[in-house]
């Protein structure tokens, strides 16, 4: 074997920047030079070489399950395999690099790396090095580094999430390195860190919220939103197709639940005093023949209709309950053309929205009061991204309100 092709067996001391980038080009076949790398030699139970690469782009082949994506084996500097993926876990398939055992037999199949338990010594050696590698980026005071850091993130930040459920051994380190999208930026930069959000949090604040949807700027202006905004509160924006199934695993950090401001209840904690649970209270009272009187109008559309304290701008909006899937979820599910589990939205409406208070007067036996319950509740649901079952119905009764209103 050469001088080139062995570089990792070589002292890191007698290694160039360049040799270690010409070397990675050799075997990622990439044109660019890496983003990051580490080079660790372990001695000890198992005794083994590892040159890891992070690649500065990510390959278009990354969300193809069927692809093998791997590190490339060797014993004894003999090679073995081009793409060991047992040694390295799925969400860390972008790395490339080398790993060199000398314990490992040389007739090593495919089906002894996956039952041998030195495997599973080197495979989470290996993983702590990518992960200390990639906290040293996102937490360096160097700019270089940060930069870095989110080159990775945007290149490779939502198969990392996928480590969330499947390690969890590391699910803690990882949760440190995942970054989101929030209201304190308003832009579509995931650039939060979990732990940036709780030290912004505000004074009484018990809980880390968030809104999922289908794009940015459907959850930056999700009506959930409204009396976070009000308050102050920060709120993360989850738009990733992986941030449903992650946040099922991620339900606490340090302490701090992580809850949907889009399902269950609201409930604000110390962010609400005790004069504004007493007004609170007081309103539900005065609304509960209203909330019986559109329940009994939308039949099975909803699965209860109740007043909200969460919406300053918007007539209405649509929750899950608290152990359903949300509306975003069950439409990912649909458009991949997996079962979902059939579940009714609750209606809220703000008492306080002009349109809600016109309805409190109207009589439930009209045509006209329950048109209005309708388009409330068909109206929440395009807010949040969803779509209607019976459009044509929508517009027709849209059309009826439009010509009245108008006085014809």
């Amino acid at each position: 074997m050469n001088r080139a092709s062995a570089l990792w067996a070589r002292p890191k001391k007698d290694i160039t920047e360049e040799e270690y980038h010409a070397f990675y080009k050799h075997i990622a076949h990439d044109f660019e030079p890496p983003l990051s790398y580490t080079h660790n030699r372990v001695e000890g139970t198992q005794s083994y070489i590892s040159l890891l690469y992070v690649p500065k782009r990510a390959p278009f082949d990354l969300w193809d399950r069927d692809k093998r994506h791997g590190i490339q084996l060797y014993v004894k500097r003999v090679f073995i395999m081009d793409d060991a993926e047992q040694l390295m876990p799925a969400y860390l398939r972008f790395i490339k690099g080398v790993i060199d055992s000398n314990d490992l037999p040389l007739n090593v199949s495919r089906e002894i790396l996956q039952e041998s338990r030195d495997v599973r010594v080197i495979r989470e050696g290996s993983t702590k090095r990518v992960l200390g590698m990639l906290e040293e980026l996102a937490n360096a005071d160097e700019q270089e580094k940060k930069d870095k850091y989110t080159t990775f993130w945007n290149e490779f930040g939502q198969v990392l999430k996928e480590g969330i459920g499947e390690d969890a051994t590391n699910k803690d380190r990882i949760a440190k390195l995942i970054r989101f999208a929030s209201t304190h930026n308003d832009n579509a930069d995931q650039n939060v860190a979990l732990a940036d959000y709780i030290g912004r949090m505000k004074e009484g604040q018990e809980k880390i919220y968030y809104v999922t949807g289908e794009s940015f700027t459907a959850a930056k202006n999700s009506p959930h939103l409204e009396i976070f905004r009000k308050k102050g509160v920060e709120v993360l924006l989850l738009t990733d197709r992986v941030d449903e199934w992650m946040l099922s695993f991620l339900t606490e950090f340090e302490g701090k639940e992580l809850v949907s401001v889009a399902k269950g209840g609201l409930d604000l904690g110390k962010l609400e005093d005790e004069a504004e649970k007493k007004e609170h209270e007081e309103t539900e009272t005065s609304y509960k023949e209203l909330v019986e009187r559109m329940k009994a109008a939308l039949g099975d559309k909803a699965k209860e209709v109740r007043v909200t304290f969460r919406l300053t701008d918007s007539p209405a909006c649509l929750v899950a309950d608290e152990n359903e899937l949300s509306g975003n979820l069950l439409r990912m599910l649909k458009a991949a053309g997996q079962n979902a589990p059939e579940s009714k939205p609750i209606l809220e409406i703000n008492p306080n929205h002009p349109l809600v208070t016109r309805l409190k007067y109207e009589d439930a036996a009209s045509t006209q009061f329950s048109d209005w319950a309708h388009l409330l509740f068909d109206q929440a649901m395009l807010a949040e991204g969803g779509s209607l079952t019976d459009p044509a119905a929508f517009v027709k009764r849209m059309n009826d309100m439009l010509l009245a209103a108008a006085g014809k």
